[in-house]
């Protein structure tokens, strides 16, 4: 029976070492766990401050009307990202960041339907593959927000907004 009874030790011990190694596991992915939903906190309040932000009109910054050193008067900085207003009555091309306000002035100037290689011509940006494809980038989303109309053949021209058009220079 002694020999019975050393293997119910034997068992017993090896079974508390298996609970002892499973809760120091625990211990570490409870761990884990609290610093992944930390991070998870973190980006959800990341997204949500940058969608409100990017939702929100921009305001003007009175401190920024007479213009910081080295820029326009009326001209914010952009914080790294291009920003293009949708177009909306009243708007002026002076809203737009001035690679976008060249656009409409090279559509204002020939006052016809124009290809992206025309226009990168036009604006002096060269017509290689490259500078073409970021004209024509730049002249979709023009388009999708109602500065320049696209037309049938990859044609882009200035909108007839009832009677409005985009002021290029102003």
């Amino acid at each position: 029976m002694g020999s019975l009874i050393e293997e119910l030790k034997r068992r017993e011990a090896a079974a508390r070492a298996e609970a002892d190694r499973l809760r120091a596991r625990i211990e570490e992915l409870s761990g884990d766990l609290a610093r992944a939903e930390e991070q998870v906190s973190r980006l959800a309040i990341t997204r949500e401050e940058v969608t409100r932000v990017l939702e929100e009109p921009p305001a003007a910054d009175p401190a920024r009307q007479d213009g910081g050193p080295g820029e326009k008067p009326g001209h914010a900085p952009g914080i790294g990202a291009v920003t293009v207003p949708p177009w909306q009555e009243g708007a002026e091309a002076p809203v737009l960041p001035r690679s976008y306000q060249d656009l409409l002035e090279v559509a204002a100037d020939t006052g016809r339907p124009l290809r992206a290689g025309e226009f990168a011509a036009a604006a002096g940006l060269g017509t290689g593959k490259a500078k073409v494809e970021g004209v024509r980038s730049k002249l979709k989303l023009l388009a999708a927000r109602g500065w320049l109309a696209g037309v049938p053949g990859g044609l882009f021209t200035l909108p007839d907004h009832a009677g409005e058009t985009p002021k290029p220079g102003q």
